[in-house]
């Protein structure tokens, strides 16, 4: 499989073909295969700094040298006032950096646990439930209206489907969805047969299926989508 597609400008035909994945989903070898070759559907967790650490490489920096090169310089002047005023924007700035880098680590943690704990999803004929981060390239997931859409997704199948996607777009109307590709320059918003990672199902009535199997026994008002992955490090956010 290809890393990257324009998923959102093929048919349901060739999506499907293309992860070659069938209206049973995939089987328990395959799952473990794909799981082998692209990873957990999660973001890699970043390494760890010790706060001392982290407050130290605010000083790595050309100006902070400059600033304390200038502070080294007035002290032996013997202007102890200019000293202290520079020492004092030095600190002043490492101290906002630290805090700064702190909220960001921070959000990132928030981000990922953004993605959903579980998944329902048709493997091997049957309906299950998963953990969200043991979704693969290929999977036939079931969402419902409250759902957190546990990766970025190509629909093959919706009806009365809308997600609430205001964490991407800004827009705070859930968004109608549908099969149909769209254009390849589409913008986000406007990328209707696709759902992103992290964003809300708001309703739905429900879908019988892609072919002429009759899965409405299992999909019971859900909606049935194809997840897309491009790679271990743009699974989630």
């Amino acid at each position: 499989m290809e890393k990257t597609r324009d998923w959102h400008q093929q048919g349901v035909a060739e999506v499907l073909e293309a992860l070659q994945t069938t209206s049973g989903g995939l089987s328990g070898q395959e799952v473990r295969a794909r799981q082998q070759q692209h990873g957990l559907n999660c973001l890699p967790e970043p390494q760890r700094q010790r706060p001392l650490t982290r407050f130290l490489l605010q000083f790595h920096n050309i100006l902070i040298y400059v600033l304390l090169g200038a502070a080294a310089i007035t002290l032996a002047l013997g202007h102890w006032l200019d000293t202290s005023v520079i020492l004092a924007v030095v600190m002043l700035n490492a101290a906002i950096g630290y805090l700064q880098e702190g909220k960001a680590a921070r959000a990132i943690a928030a981000i990922r646990h953004m993605l959903a704990p579980q998944a329902s999803v048709i493997r091997a004929g049957r309906r299950q439930s998963v953990a969200g981060d043991q979704l693969v390239p290929g999977d036939l997931v079931l969402l419902e209206a409250g759902d957190r859409v546990p990766a970025d997704l190509r629909l093959v199948a919706a009806h009365s489907l809308q997600i609430q996607e205001a964490i991407l777009t800004g827009e705070s109307i859930a968004v109608e969805k549908a099969i149909d590709p769209v254009a390849g320059e589409s913008s986000l918003a406007e990328r209707t047969c696709m759902a992103f990672s992290g964003t809300t199902v708001t309703s739905g009535q429900g879908a019988s299926g892609f072919s002429r199997i009759n899965w409405q026994k299992v999909v019971r008002g859900c909606k049935l989508i194809v997840v897309i992955l491009n790679s271990p490090s743009n699974a989630c956010y």
